[in-house]
C-alpha cells in the first residue's frame, strides 16, 4: 500500500511533458482570475480545436455524427463541451466536471466611501477564507461594470507592471498587543476587509475631496459613475502571476488552483482525447464555493438543458431520453484535495491523505462529521476507476480531506449523483487551500491530465 512518487517514474520525454503542461497552465492561471475570464479563454481554446456553439449546431439542424464538437456557455460564467462518441448519447457520457470560481473578495454595490482622508471600497468576501490572510498583500481588481444603456466596461487593474495595486491595511505590530489576544477568526472581521483605494484630495474640493478625486479618475479612465457600481461585478484577487515554486521548480504557486487546476486539466483532456466510444463531456461551472447555487451553479438546470438539446438534434427529443443518458453516465467530480502538510501533521490521517508528487488523487467520499453532505462512490465504480488508471499508466493515490471530526468540505459530486450516475471525486492535491496563494505539484498536474484522458477514453459501466 506504499504510495508511488510520480517524479521517480519519469523519463526525459515525460519531464518535458510536465514542464510544457505546467507552462501552459501557469499562463492560464495568471490570465483567468475570474469566471468570466476563464470562460472567455476556454471558448478561444475550444474554437481553435474545432468546437462550434450549440446555437450554431441547432441552427444548422443536422444530426451530430461521432466526432462532432459542440460547446455552450451560460451567462458568461459556465461552459460545457461535448465530443460526440461512437455509441448513442442516450447510453451515457463520460463527464469531467469542475468549478471555475475561487475564494476572493467581491466589491459591494454601494462600496465607495471616504474615511479619515482615505477613499475605501467596501467588500464582501466570497467562499471560505481565513480573513487575516488577505491583509497587507498586493491586490488586483477584475470584473465588469454594466451601465444602464447596456455598455459593458471590462476592468483589470493591478496586473501590469505599470498598474497601481490595492491592499487591506493591518495594525502595526508595535500597537497590536490587544489585537493579538483575539482568536484568529476575529483578528480581522469581514467588515474590516475594505480596500485602500486612494489618498489624494481633489484640488478645490472641501467635502470628501479624496472620494471626489477617485470619482473623477473613474469617469476619465473608464467612463464610470458612482451609481454604476450598482450593476457591477468586481472581484478583488491577489495581484501577480503564477510562478514556479521551490529551487527545483517542482511546484506552482498561484491564485485559484482551487479549482482551476482541475478545470484546466479537464479542458486539455477533452481537447486531446479525440473521438471516444462514449460521448465525452467537460462541464465547468460557477458558484461551487458558495454551494453551487444560482443560475450559473451546478444546481441550475443549465447542464440538463444542454443535454436535452443534444439529444433533440439526434432525434431523441424526450425527457425520458435525458434521464436515461444522465443515469447511464460516469463522472469524475474534478476538485482539489488537501495535501499532507509537514507543518500541520496532526490535521491528517497519514494513511489516508494525498501527498504532493503522489499523483492524481481520488476521494471516495468528502463531506464532514459522518460523511454528511458527501457523495460516497460505490466500490464497483472505484474498482472501475482503478482499472482505468492502470490502463492509462496513471500514478494515483486515494485520500480523505483530513482527520475525522476536524472539519470537511464538499464538491459538485452529490449534485450530479442525483441523476443516478456513478460519480467519484478526483483531482490534484493542494497546499494552502483557499489562501490567496496556493501550491500544487507539477507532477500531480501531469498525472491528473493523463487520468482524465484515460477516463474519457475507457470509462463506461
Amino acid at each position: 500500500m506504499e504510495k508511488t512518487n510520480a517524479w521517480k517514474t519519469y523519463d526525459e520525454a515525460a519531464l518535458r511533458g510536465v514542464e510544457e503542461l505546467s507552462a501552459r497552465y501557469e499562463t492560464f492561471l495568471s490570465e483567468a482570475k475570474t469566471e468570466r475570464e476563464c470562460v472567455t479563454r476556454i471558448e478561444e481554446m475550444a474554437k481553435a480545436c474545432g468546437y462550434v456553439t450549440l446555437a450554431e449546431a441547432v441552427a444548422a439542424g443536422k444530426a451530430l455524427p461521432a466526432g462532432s464538437k459542440v460547446m455552450a456557455t451560460w451567462m458568461k460564467k459556465s461552459i460545457v463541451l461535448f465530443t460526440i462518441g461512437e455509441e448513442p448519447l442516450e447510453d451515457g457520457m463520460n463527464i469531467l466536471g469542475a468549478h471555475i470560481d475561487s475564494p476572493r473578495m467581491d466589491i459591494k454595490q454601494v462600496p465607495l466611501y471616504e474615511k479619515e482622508g482615505f477613499a475605501l471600497l467596501d467588500t464582501h468576501y466570497y467562499g471560505g477564507i481565513k480573513k487575516y490572510q488577505w491583509v497587507t498583500i498586493p491586490l488586483a481588481i477584475h470584473g465588469v461594470v454594466v451601465k444602464k444603456d447596456g455598455t459593458v466596461v471590462n476592468v483589470v487593474i493591478g496586473e501590469k507592471e505599470e498598474d497601481p495595486v490595492f491592499f487591506v491595511s493591518d495594525l502595526l505590530i508595535h500597537l497590536s498587543q490587544e489585537q493579538l489576544q483575539k482568536k484568529a477568526s476575529d483578528v480581522i472581521t469581514g467588515e474590516a476587509l475594505d480596500i485602500m483605494f486612494g489618498n489624494k484630495p481633489l484640488a478645490g474640493e472641501e467635502k470628501e475631496a479624496v472620494k471626489a478625486g477617485i470619482l473623477k479618475l473613474l469617469s476619465e479612465q473608464y467612463g464610470v459613475e458612482e451609481e454604476d457600481f450598482l450593476s457591477a461585478e468586481l472581484e478583488v484577487v491577489p495581484a501577480g502571476r503564477a510562478r514556479d515554486a521551490g529551487l527545483d521548480r517542482s511546484m506552482i504557486l498561484g491564485y485559484g488552483h482551487d479549482d482551476r487546476v482541475c478545470a484546466y486539466t479537464s479542458l486539455e483532456a477533452i481537447l486531446e482525447a479525440g473521438t471516444c466510444r462514449r460521448t465525452s463531456c467537460c462541464i465547468l461551472v460557477d458558484k461551487e464555493e458558495i454551494g453551487s447555487v444560482g443560475a450559473t451553479g451546478m444546481q441550475s438546470h443549465f447542464f440538463e438543458n444542454m443535454v436535452a438539446e443534444l439529444l433533440a438534434l439526434q432525434g431523441r427529443d424526450s425527457a425520458l431520453a435525458v434521464r436515461r443518458c444522465l443515469a447511464a453516465s460516469c463522472m469524475l467530480s474534478s476538485d482539489v484535495s488537501s495535501a499532507y502538510d509537514p507543518g500541520f501533521l496532526d490535521a491528517f490521517d497519514k494513511k489516508n491523505v494525498a501527498e504532493l508528487g503522489g499523483g492524481m488523487v481520488f476521494n471516495k467520499f468528502t463531506g464532514r462529521g459522518g460523511k454528511s453532505g458527501s457523495n460516497d462512490a460505490n466500490a464497483e465504480y472505484v474498482a472501475h476507476i482503478r482499472a482505468i488508471c492502470e490502463k492509462g499508466g496513471v500514478t494515483f493515490q486515494t485520500a480523505e480531506l483530513g482527520r475525522v471530526d476536524l472539519g470537511g468540505g464538499g464538491t459538485i459530486a452529490y449534485i450530479l449523483a442525483l441523476y443516478g450516475m456513478n460519480v467519484i471525486d478526483s483531482g490534484v492535491p493542494v497546499l494552502n487551500m483557499h489562501a490567496p496563494w496556493e501550491a500544487v505539484s507539477k507532477a500531480d498536474l501531469y498525472e491528473t491530465k493523463k487520468g482524465y484522458i484515460s477516463f474519457l477514453q475507457n470509462a463506461g459501466m
